[in-house]
């Protein structure tokens, strides 16, 4: 075990005021204000931070646009970081902060760091679920909220001109798995130390879509929240709010069998409150999705011309899995 998942999320931001009202009304905790800076801390220890992007403490990059300018990795133990660090100096250049954070670009420009991360655990206790003949509840309402309060961050999406060869540097380099391959459309990836379906999604960026336009570009992050209550309470608190309404609404991705609620975010790209999605170990085979929207897709409440037409059941195991390599600590 190494990297453990999202330590940071470093923001390049058109306004850190306008941005850091966003994530206030999204429910992350702010820990720290200035006029550009913004800091916010979720319960597992993860981070959001808000600069200017203009702000000359991001790294230079193949990145295009607002959005996050650099992933920071939490990693489990010094020994770990040590590893990985000296791996990278081989044929890259690497910096390192007076707090032991190393910063470096993957092989397709992307901004990443590794920083030692003490996670902290989180603890819910969803409400469990009724069904006709199967009463798991009883004598028993389900919880009253009066705001999302996202706990983790579950991962992170860019678009990329190379999923494939981006994928291959987190596999090689940085121990990451792969867990599920959408023809066409990208490559889903674990830390070798998490157990979230994935942390890591690389999308083709010459997807005939809007907002894709060929360039290396920050997508979405997912905000970990209990359940579909917490989900739907956020989403309505940020309309009320007055934030710009999701275009799908309230769905559920058929790859990870995760809810999700899309937010456009001024910040860039998409805020996401995420909830009840697969987690899995280094005994999952990935999959190969041969239709790419049957896989996006199990239900939106808002449903797209795209999904019109019910999609064909088109998936089988990836013919050319391996097993991940050995991690530095096995």
């Amino acid at each position: 075990m190494s990297i453990i998942g999202i330590e940071s999320l470093i923001y390049g931001v058109d306004d850190v005021g306008v941005c850091t009202k966003f994530f206030n009304d999204f429910g992350l905790p702010r820990v720290s204000q200035t006029q550009s800076v913004s800091t916010f801390k979720l319960e597992e220890g993860s981070k959001v931070v808000l600069r200017q992007l203009d702000d000359p403490e991001l790294p230079r990059s193949e990145l295009v646009g607002a959005g996050v300018r650099e992933v920071v990795w939490g990693v489990d133990s010094p020994e770990n970081l040590e590893a990985l660090a000296a791996d990278l100096r081989r044929d890259r250049e690497v910096r390192r902060d007076g707090d032991g954070t190393v910063h470096f670009l993957t092989d397709c420009g992307l901004p990443f760091a590794l920083r030692l991360f003490a996670k902290t655990r989180t603890v819910t206790a969803p409400d469990p679920l009724n069904a006709p003949g199967t009463f798991n509840r009883l004598n028993r309402p389900r919880k009253w909220r009066l705001r999302a309060r996202p706990m983790v961050i579950n991962h992170v999406v860019f678009n990329v001109r190379d999923f494939q060869k981006s994928f291959a540097f987190v596999r090689d380099r940085l121990n990451f798995r792969a867990t599920d391959f959408q023809r066409n459309f990208g490559i889903y990836a674990r830390c070798d130390g998490a157990q979230q379906h994935h942390n890591l999604f690389l999308v083709n960026a010459g997807l005939p879509f809007a907002g894709f336009d060929g360039q290396p570009r920050f997508n979405h992050a997912n905000f970990g929240v209990e359940d579909v209550d917490e989900i739907m309470i956020g989403a309505n608190h940020m309309e009320r709010c007055g934030w710009p309404k999701s275009i799908l609404g309230l769905g559920r991705h058929r790859i990870d069998s995760a809810l999700f609620f899309y937010l456009p975010c001024p910040a860039g790209g998409d805020a996401e409150y995420g909830a009840d999605g697969d987690f899995i170990d280094d005994s999952w085979v990935p999959r190969d999705w041969i239709n790419p929207v049957f896989g996006y897709l199990n239900f939106a409440h808002n449903m797209p011309p795209f999904f019109m037409e019910a999609p064909s059941w088109d998936v089988q195991f990836h013919a050319d899995f391996s097993p991940p390599r050995k991690s530095h600590d096995n």
